[in-house]
């Protein structure tokens, strides 16, 4: 199966102006007339990759990419002291998403979308059907409030002792509650330090449970404070409101997909994202294909999984 695509630069970018205060960055690469793909990045709050930019053929895909609200390049920062994180939801991500195809005078576009990019994929694709394509998605979440349980007490069977770290992050009296409104509190705390040091543990967490093979070398990313603070902000703010999505919709709504040609990636040693969560919505969702990588977890850099993520957007082109 091939690699990524060489690296390439934007042809285009800018800052959209979607209401609220908010201001997200955008790109466009490759060739400026060929088929739209729209990238939803992961997180909430990881910002788009520039690795994202090479699961296509440049001669072949028009790649567009944006930093979500709170996140990246997009300004405000969820980082910012003073942020407001109460325009920040599904729902104006979706409005966002919007916003952007009419800027850029896109009628229809293929999706592709992994971690919590797949649940906006999703959440986005069921409310306006006729503007995709095709969806590519991988190491899929719906984020579910049994997911987000999962994630953040369950697997702590599977990584006791990080599990015990994040749990001793949170003072004694919330330790038998739910960890992402205590470590949302930690997050939003006027004291930088205590703000400091929560960040870190979150992160600490989420770079844990990814981990399942030996060589594994976390993302680069999180040696910046700016953004393990806003990346753990935004993770809390959207888990402790589970997104804003009727739990369980995303799937019971998969019919609405039957047209819309998907392919589901998931990597079978994923532990935080079980492969029943890609498995139950295949079942909902009328052509629809899982593709199931033996030896991945949920890091789209496991073995198998970039190859097979380029091999997907190959065969819509």
């Amino acid at each position: 199966m091939p690699d990524l695509y060489p690296h390439l630069d934007p042809y285009d970018s800018g800052m959209l102006d979607v209401g609220d205060g908010h201001r997200v960055y955008w790109e466009t690469c490759g060739n400026p007339v060929g088929k739209p793909a729209l990238v939803l990045h992961g997180g909430p709050g990881s910002g788009c990759s520039v690795n994202t930019r090479r699961y296509f053929d440049p001669s072949a895909y028009r790649i567009v990419l944006f930093d979500q609200r709170g996140s990246g390049r997009s300004t405000p920062h969820a980082s910012s002291p003073d942020v407001d994180l109460s325009t920040n939801t599904t729902a104006h991500l979706i409005a966002d998403i919007e916003r952007l195809l009419q800027h850029l005078g896109i009628e229809r576009w293929l999706v592709l979308g992994g971690s919590w990019g797949s649940t906006l994929a999703l959440a986005y694709a069921e409310q306006y059907p006729d503007r995709v394509t095709e969806m590519v998605l991988f190491s899929i979440a719906t984020t579910t409030a049994a997911e987000i349980e999962w994630i953040t007490c369950g697997v702590g069977a599977f990584f006791p002792e990080a599990w015990s770290r994040l749990q001793s992050g949170v003072p004694e009296a919330d330790r038998e509650g739910s960890l992402v409104e205590a470590y949302h509190r930690l997050l939003m705390h006027p004291d930088p330090v205590v703000r400091e040091r929560a960040a870190r543990d979150w992160c600490d967490w989420e770079m844990a449970i990814v981990a399942v093979h030996p060589n594994h070398k976390p993302h680069p990313r999180y040696e910046d404070p700016a953004f393990r603070l806003g990346f753990a902000r935004l993770v809390t703010h959207f888990w402790r409101h589970r997104a804003w999505l009727e739990d369980g919709a995303l799937v019971r709504n998969a019919n609405r997909l039957a047209g819309i040609p998907g392919i589901l990636i998931h990597g079978r040693l994923d532990i935080g994202g079980p492969l029943v969560t890609p498995w139950n919505l295949q079942r909902h969702w009328p052509g629809s294909e899982l593709i199931v990588v033996s030896e991945a977890g949920h890091d789209a850099r496991d073995p198998g999984m970039t190859e097979s993520i380029v091999a997907a957007t190959n065969r819509f082109v």
